[in-house]
Formats: C-alpha cells, structure tokens, sequence
C-alpha cells in the first residue's frame, strides 16, 4: 500500500517538478563518410563551420528541435478575455 501511495504521489509530482528547457543551439554539423556522425552543439553558425573546417562531405544544417525561445523564457500565457 505504501508503496503504491508513494508511486501515485510522484506521478502526480512529476509535472510539477520538470524543469526541461529550450534546446538553445541552432546549428547541428552532419559529417558523412564511413564513420560519420552529427553533433547539435552550436549556438552560431560560425562555429559550425569552424568546427567542420577541413572535414571532406561535413555540412552545417538548422537544428530542427531549435524553437527560438530564449532559456529561462516565461511560458507563454493567452490573456484572459475581457
């Protein structure tokens, strides 16, 4: 019984204490060949580039999980019609 109480209370909590933020690097660099790879670490496309500098068939690419929000942005609240 203790044990259910315990799960029911962090099911319920979880929401609640979820702290995911927005992923805040735009640019991923997609590295072919045999062993290649991609790495979503970049905040400018610069460093991108940089980073593939020299690399045969590497490009740079927008992140797709990037939604521009800002990290520690307040959630969006509708205003309430009057």
């Amino acid at each position: 019984m203790r044990i259910a109480l315990v799960a029911l209370v962090l099911a319920l909590a979880g929401p609640a204490l979820d702290s995911a933020k927005a992923d805040p690097y735009r640019w991923c660099a997609e590295m072919g060949g045999d062993r290649g790879g991609t790495n979503c670490w970049f905040m400018t496309l610069e460093q991108c580039r940089w980073a593939i500098s020299g690399m045969n068939s590497a490009f740079c690419r927008p992140n797709a999980f990037y939604d521009g929000t800002p990290i520690g942005a307040p959630a969006y609240r509708a205003r309430p019609n009057r």
